[in-house]
């Protein structure tokens, strides 16, 4: 996603394994930081998230979120129709928990159309745990070293790293965004198994993370 958060460690925690709760920080029943809290209303305006310009075919729903909240997708175009795909769907599927969060709706229908199965399941807990706390997330988050392989034609798999150095949670009442110090937990890997829809959209079934991973250090 995002996967994704830095706050809720601990309350996601049994999410986990499955799924990609960006948490920059520790555990703890507070979120911290660098772990993206399952957000609320932000009370300001709210642009376009990149990418959210295309068509929007197979009924893929549009994504708008806050301006404080950027993404960086490192991720060059392979030239494969199916590869390019599941690059295209799975940036989408990351946006999507992050607009949940800002909603604070653990069943928000945009995430839930990228997401089934065990890693809906798992980031269905990640977002609660956001909305509890009353937090979202804000920032810069940077994607990059993107392996995708498709098995068939209807199979994938994604790996990818992301930098979480300036992204961060915000506590929404009173208003205060929690800074950390950058280390090397603000790294984090994701491995998502994935399988084409009906509809031709490329959703995720399963998610493992590896914060603070040799792979994806500067």
């Amino acid at each position: 996603m995002n996967r994704r958060p830095r706050l809720l460690a601990t309350a996601a925690a049994g999410a986990t394994a499955a799924l990609l709760l960006t948490a920059c920080g520790g555990g703890g029943d507070k979120p911290k930081a660098n772990d993206k809290i399952a957000g609320a209303d932000t009370g300001g305006a709210t642009s376009a998230a990149p990418g959210a310009g295309a068509t929007q075919s197979a009924g893929r729903p549009k994504i708008e979120l806050p301006s404080d909240l950027t993404y960086t997708f490192e991720w060059p175009k392979t030239g494969d129709k199916d590869k390019d795909a599941v690059l295209a769907d799975s940036e989408q599927s990351i946006k999507a928990v992050d607009l949940a969060i800002v909603n604070q709706d653990a069943l928000d229908k945009a995430y839930l159309f990228y997401y089934e199965g065990e890693a809906a399941a798992e980031t269905q807990k990640f977002i609660e745990a956001y909305v509890k706390a009353k937090a979202r997330t804000t920032g810069a988050y940077r994607y990059y070293d993107a392996a995708v392989n498709v098995n068939g034609s209807d199979s994938a798999s994604l790996v990818y790293c992301e930098d979480q150095a300036k992204g961060y949670d915000m506590y929404l009442k009173p208003k205060k965004v929690d800074k950390t110090t950058v280390t090397k937990n603000s790294y984090v890997l994701y491995n998502t198994q994935l399988h084409k829809n009906d509809k031709g959209v490329w959703v995720i079934e399963k998610l493992i993370s590896q914060r603070g991973s040799a792979k994806c250090q500067p």
